[in-house]
């Protein structure tokens, strides 16, 4: 099974920083697309940042060069630095990891992988 876990959440004072992690289960016949969303109270899950398996990443306008998506060498765990953040900032943060076919190889996890969340509050 693949179950991500995120750990890192805390509360700071708006123009603070955060780091992220987020670890799951990896498997050689697999390659993986991880990301981060958010959802704050009584809005919708938004996407918040992504890193595909040959490592090119997308970031949200609203997070765009305040934020940054990493993973390890070994690509076991991934990361979420945020920096400048904002009260509006303020969610639980959700890691989602979709597995692939690694080249010839089948990947036997083909759906995404959500985590429980872990919760970052900014306060002003």
């Amino acid at each position: 099974q693949v179950q991500p876990v995120e750990s890192g959440g805390g509360s700071v004072q708006s123009g603070g920083s955060l780091r992220l992690s987020c670890s799951a289960s990896k498997y050689i016949v697999c390659t993986y697309a991880m990301s981060w969303y958010r959802q704050a109270p009584e809005k919708e899950r938004e996407f918040v940042s992504g890193i595909d398996s040959d490592g090119s990443t997308t970031y949200a306008d609203s997070v765009k060069g305040r934020f940054t998506i990493s993973q390890d060498n070994a690509k076991s765990t991934l990361y979420l630095q945020m920096n400048s953040l904002k009260p509006e900032d303020t969610a639980m943060y959700y890691c989602k990891v979709r597995p692939r076919n690694n080249g010839p190889f089948i990947c036997p996890f083909d759906m995404d992988y959500w985590g429980k969340g872990t919760l970052v509050t900014i306060s002003s």
